[in-house]
């Protein structure tokens, strides 16, 4: 199978204020490092969990560049720090193989860090900052690790079961975003409403796999925000803006249409994927933290104000990745599994006063902009609690 496309400009693409975390502290929060199924053999090993000592790479973002030191290191555990400074145009890094990312740290203003763990082998990567000076740089991995996680049959269990659910929702993806296209293509705004957040519910589950090709992403799920030029605004969004904002569906058929082709053309890519336990933990960590960023705060359904059953299925995600997981973290780590299950149960309890019945838009919840301020404070520190803990699940299972 052939590698992801390489994404053609992920700046345009994608949304400081809308992806993943912003955090004060320095917790490894990372996205996802994925191979594709017969890809080169030198990127899918992966040391086994505890077996070596991560090696630190430190990548400092600047207007003119992120150059990683070292920028040459041995395959294994790889810890990556990222800090700004001071530059104002710059707020991510990303380390790429061929095009394709496999982890990163974005959302960094002058004066904020954070860090992303990675399980690398030998091979050369680049380390990305969309509108730098220099925006990639070279960086190197060397040699070979004697271990991998594939020696775990607990961890190699995981990412089968945790495949073939992704693979499983994105199919459902297809089959509801259709029904919300044909909604659409049939001019019939009030069924397309009913539809629009039950079909993006899967997309919002697997998101973090999803990012992984910045260009499709940005059609499929991209702000208006995001787009270089308004005919470049497409996907779910856009339609999102037809239906409330604009309250027309005049000429949105082909951008049904081309809604229709990029998540059929994201169930093909999907299926390509090859999971390393770090990787779900991972996906996890950024799902918790798209709450915060995106849905606590409204920015993502500005328009509908659908935002709790995106919420909803954030967490149903990040809970899938960390529950295939549960049985090794049980066993290396049962207070950090306990606590896990305790902030878990928390912040569904913290949601459920907003479920309702069939719920606005047929959503199951409440109209997000009738939830005041008070009570968005009290869901956003309840998920934080829950993003801090489930942070720490990577550094056990890498």
């Amino acid at each position: 199978m052939q590698s992801p496309a390489v994404p053609t400009d992920r700046l345009a693409a994608r949304s400081t204020a809308r992806r993943v975390l912003v955090s004060a502290t320095t917790l490894a929060l990372t996205g996802l490092l994925l191979t594709a199924c017969g890809g080169s053999a030198k990127k899918s090993a992966a040391p086994a969990a505890g077996k070596d000592a991560a090696t630190a790479v430190n990548i400092t973002i600047s207007d003119q560049g992120c150059t990683p030191s070292p920028a040459k290191v041995p395959a294994g555990p790889v810890k990556f720090t990222v800090a700004n400074k001071n530059s104002g145009k710059v707020t991510e890094a990303e380390l790429l193989d061929s095009g394709k990312m496999l982890g990163e740290k974005e959302n960094l203003t002058p004066g904020l860090s954070g860090d992303f763990s990675l399980t690398l082998d030998a091979g050369k990567y680049q380390v990305y900052c969309p509108g730098a000076g220099t925006s990639h740089t070279d960086f190197e991995v060397t040699g070979s690790t004697a271990n991998t996680w594939k020696d775990n049959p607990a961890l190699v269990t995981a990412t089968t079961q945790y495949a073939s659910w992704v693979d499983d929702q994105t199919k459902q993806l297809v089959a509801a975003t259709k029904a919300f296209d044909d909604a659409v293509r049939a001019g019939n705004a009030d069924q397309a409403k009913q539809l629009y957040g039950k079909a993006r519910a899967f997309y919002e589950k697997i998101e973090p796999t999803a990012e992984i090709w910045g260009d499709l992403d940005g059609r499929i799920d991209g702000r208006i925000d995001d787009a270089p030029s308004p005919d470049q605004f497409t996907g779910y969004h856009r339609l999102e803006q037809a239906l409330w904002q604009q309250n027309s569906l005049t000429g949105t058929d082909k951008l049904a249409d081309q809604l229709d082709a990029d998540v059929n053309q994201l169930y093909t890519q999907v299926q390509t994927v090859e999971y390393q336990p770090a990787v779900i933990a991972n996906g996890a960590t950024d799902l918790v933290n798209e709450i915060e960023t995106s849905k606590v705060t409204g920015e993502e359904e500005r328009y509908s104000h659908t935002d709790l059953i995106d919420f909803q299925a954030n967490l149903d995600g990040a809970n899938e990745a960390i529950g295939v997981l549960m049985p090794v973290l049980q066993q290396k780590n049962p207070q950090l599994a306990a606590s896990i299950t305790a902030a878990y149960q928390k912040t569904t309890a913290a949601l459920a006063p907003y479920a309702a019945a069939p719920g606005y838009e047929n959503t199951g919840f409440v109209d997000y902009s009738t939830v005041t301020d008070d009570q968005r404070k009290v869901l956003s520190t309840t998920v934080n609690a829950y993003a801090e803990v489930v942070s720490k699940v990577a550094g056990v299972v890498a």
